[in-house]
């Protein structure tokens, strides 16, 4: 039997960040208010496209495999927030990369990377694929209305990616668990696309809309389901799990999540002080985060969740295979930028409070 296991990893965050107190100087709020209610002290605002963020996770996640982009099969890119909708934007990685296979990608939100590495599983367990490469990328800034405190705070840029590759040994993805649930469609939503009234000035005024409560509720609640069936496909019970790392989308979630499942917290993965919701990057920057700080052993059962807009949600368990170090290293990075959170974000800042004045 054939198993999906990760051999490469790599993120790509974007250099310049917005603090809490930066956000300060421009609405009604504080880190005192902000940390306490998300976890996050601060965001990263990229200064190039979605795709650039993409390429170069992906360059380090190839190097880390020890592998080109040559060899790859499959790659899979999640993301809400592409550069183009036509034509997508995993073929313009694939021609950063130098690879000649199937590209696509696929929006499911915050659960996009454990879709898309679900995906990846389905084609390796199948045989039709050897070698994917998964990136989860987003830049979330771009739908931002920047005079709405409820969700201003919450989101960030950035990319993650990771090569799975197929082998005779049980480790790697072990079962997962995928779920939307339509009910809750409204209550997290950005209304770009062909239903906008594209001769409507007002149609520009996109952003992303968010019912917290509901989130909130609906979130924990998807989350732990889908955890609980993981963890009963394969017989396992919560104490054998080694670490769970679950989309970082509020700090308060994720304590609220392991309590409910009774995981100890301390298994817990958290970076989301560090770079806010990325979306579908959040796991597997994540993954990477746990790998630099030695988290991540030979072996271990990792249980990762997920949930997002539509609403969707994901569960997965893996188990880590032997390596946790990368056979090379890419100097893959991104331009330059010379401009600081604040001043990438003005014109937009700019923008919206200008139209919520008029």
């Amino acid at each position: 039997m054939q198993y999906a296991t990760i051999t490469g990893w790599g993120k790509c965050v974007p250099p310049a960040t917005l603090t809490n107190d930066d956000l300060a100087t421009f609405m009604e709020t504080s880190d005192e208010w902000i940390k306490p209610r998300t976890g996050i002290s601060q965001r990263h605002i990229s200064h190039v496209d979605t795709s650039e963020l993409a390429s170069v996770a992906a360059k380090h996640a190839l190097a880390a495999a020890g592998l080109e982009g040559s060899d790859i099969d499959m790659i899979i890119l999640a993301t809400a927030t592409p550069d183009t909708l036509i034509p997508n934007i995993a073929s313009t990685v694939q021609a950063n990369i130098g690879a000649n296979c199937a590209a696509f990608d696929i929006n499911a939100a915050c659960s996009g990377f454990l879709y898309a590495l679900s995906l990846a599983t389905g084609q390796i367990k199948s045989g039709a694929a050897r070698k994917v490469l998964v990136i989860g990328a987003e830049r979330l800034s771009f739908f931002i209305d920047w005079s709405r405190r409820d969700t201003a705070v919450l989101f960030g840029d950035g990319a993650g990616a990771v090569v799975v590759e197929a082998t005779d040994k049980q480790e790697g993805v072990l079962s997962y668990e995928l779920n939307n649930d339509p009910e809750g469609r409204e209550i997290l939503k950005a209304s770009f696309g062909s239903g906008m009234d594209r001769y409507s000035a007002d149609s520009l005024d996109f952003f992303i809309q968010f019912d917290g409560r509901e989130i909130f509720k609906r979130a924990i609640q998807g989350m732990a389901n889908l955890s609980a069936k993981v963890l009963e496909n394969c017989d396992m019970d919560k104490d054998q799990v080694d670490l769970v790392i679950p989309h970082q989308a509020n700090e308060r979630i994720i304590d609220t999540l392991v309590h409910k499942m009774k995981i100890d917290p301390a298994k817990a993965f958290v970076n989301i002080a560090n770079y806010g919701n990325t979306s579908a990057a959040t796991i597997p920057i994540a993954i990477c985060d746990a790998l630099e700080k030695e988290l991540i052993k030979p072996g271990q059962n990792i249980l990762s969740c997920a949930f997002g807009a539509g609403l969707t949600s994901a569960a997965m368990l893996l188990k880590w295979g032997e390596r946790v170090t990368p056979i090379a290293t890419s100097d893959a990075e991104l331009p330059p930028c010379d401009k600081t959170g604040l001043e990438l974000i003005k014109r937009a800042v700019d923008y919206f409070y200008r139209h919520q004045n008029s």
